[in-house]
């Protein structure tokens, strides 16, 4: 009779210890979910990010380079009319030359800085964006490391 109450007894004991530590086990499952999941997002909120950046980074750059050609063709526009020019004109016209080209690259020099600082902007805002998005991620793994202490704690 001793060795069946003692079973019996042994046979509760293991089986609370078991449904104490199911729970646990089913509050880690949860919890790895919630955090792949939230991993998840924020690579795409990283990925979103970067490719907002990188397509203002290349826009300023096209920019750059369509302003260098304006500013190359106003130069080749202006020693054409030099090397036209008659030669007592030539002074004239170099001079002429020469302010539509400071010009050029006055006009030019502008929109590269628009452009450049348009493209910081949105750097920065992608940083901003990945820290948010890194923020989220650390708050769902605090949330659930929490939730499986309080599993665990319930346990004992």
């Amino acid at each position: 009779m001793n060795k069946i109450i003692a079973t019996l007894i042994a046979g509760l004991m293991a089986s609370a210890a078991y449904a104490q530590t199911s729970d646990v086990a089913k509050a880690q499952a949860e919890a790895n979910k919630d955090v792949a999941k939230a991993e998840q997002k924020e690579l795409k909120a990283d990925a979103k990010a970067d490719k907002k950046a990188n397509k203002a980074i290349a826009k300023a750059d096209k920019v750059h380079d369509e302003q260098q050609a304006k500013v190359a063709v106003e130069q080749a526009k202006a020693n054409e009319k030099v090397a036209k020019a008659d030669p007592e004109d030539k002074a004239k016209a170099a001079a002429k030359g020469d302010k539509a080209v400071a010009k050029a690259e006055e006009k030019a020099e502008k929109k590269t800085v628009k452009a450049d600082a348009k493209a910081i902007k949105q750097t920065v805002d992608a940083t901003a964006d990945k820290a948010l998005a890194a923020n989220k991620t650390a708050a769902v793994k605090a949330k659930t490391d929490a939730e499986v202490k309080e599993a665990a704690a319930k346990q004992h």
